[in-house]
């Protein structure tokens, strides 16, 4: 089978991979149509969808993925959230969230300012690149969880709902 990961982003592309091992797996920078940094659960969500939707748009014969990060506002306090998206080759979408952590207010901050998270971060932590490496997810969690962990989870939940619904339908139960 064929599947596209609608990122170049090494930590996104190892997790679908690691999922789908027996698949032929191609990257392609595909477009999210929200804001560079989304800011909601919804932007967020609708970032991996149009991400898995741009993927199959390009190649009919393969499934979509869409990997989007981004930050949630709840109560004043931002949290890091996570959503993916699969798009079938009948044009189901699945989707899935995974992973939110409370961001530290330095954090938070120069977001609310308009300043990308991965921005923020190669400062924070004072390296380069920390979204191709372990994210702010690793560094919040003393890598304990690494960025290509918590999509790892999120691509696992997305196989799971499509095998659920694709052998389901298979089988001809009404779902």
């Amino acid at each position: 089978m064929k599947i596209i990961i609608g990122s170049m982003n090494q930590t996104k592309v190892e997790a679908v991979k690691e999922v789908f091992p027996s698949d032929q797996v191609m990257s392609y920078s595909a477009e999210s149509s929200v804001s560079a940094q989304p800011f909601s659960d919804e932007e967020t969500r609708i970032g991996a969808i149009n991400r898995a939707k741009d993927c199959v748009s390009m190649n009919q014969d393969a499934m979509g993925i869409g990997l989007e990060g981004g930050v949630m506002d709840i109560n004043g306090q931002l949290f890091l959230c996570n959503w993916g998206a699969l798009v079938d080759l009948k044009k189901n979408v699945h989707t899935a969230s995974g992973a939110r952590i409370l961001l530290p207010k330095e954090i938070s901050e120069p977001l609310r300012d308009g300043i990308e998270l991965g921005d923020v971060m190669d400062c924070f932590a004072k390296k380069q690149g920390v979204r191709h490496k372990e994210g702010a997810i690793g560094i919040f969690t003393n890598d304990l969880v690494s960025r290509k962990n918590m999509f790892l989870h999120v691509v696992t939940l997305l196989r799971g709902q499509w095998e659920y619904w694709h052998e389901s339908n298979l089988k001809g139960n009404d779902v």
